[in-house]
């Protein structure tokens, strides 16, 4: 069907929006982190819940990796593709901790977005 994305696309375009989150992180750029989550995200741990708002004000007051030159270690692990719906796993290194990110995307409007996170800390 015409214009309809393939799922090689879809896999390519979830890719880019984690390449661009992994950036963020990397950077602790809080204005391209915002530009691939959707604004009612919420960012969960045990014991953790935040807004999308408070875990950027978080990251905007953090050590910026890339300042400090720790090395750009960030990979996807799986990705699952269902219709309009994604999964990612991901491992973010990130000031001496190793995090693993279960992230979940929708295509809404075109477009890709992250709508959920939820992370564990590997050295707990």
């Amino acid at each position: 069907m015409a214009g309809t994305p393939s799922f090689a696309s879809d896999l390519q375009a979830i890719s880019d929006v984690i390449d661009v989150y992994f950036s963020g992180l990397h950077h602790a750029d809080t204005a391209t982190l915002s530009s691939v989550f959707d604004e009612d995200c919420h960012l969960c741990a045990p014991g953790v819940r935040l807004s999308l708002a408070q875990w950027l004000a978080k990251v905007e007051s953090r050590p910026v990796p890339a300042e400090l030159g720790l090395p750009y270690l960030y990979r996807i692990v799986s990705m699952g593709v269902y219709g309009n719906q994604a999964m990612v796993q991901a491992i973010c290194p990130l000031l001496g901790s190793e995090y693993f990110d279960f992230l979940g995307l929708l295509r809404e409007h075109s477009q890709w977005k992250i709508v959920s996170k939820m992370y564990a800390d590997s050295s707990l």
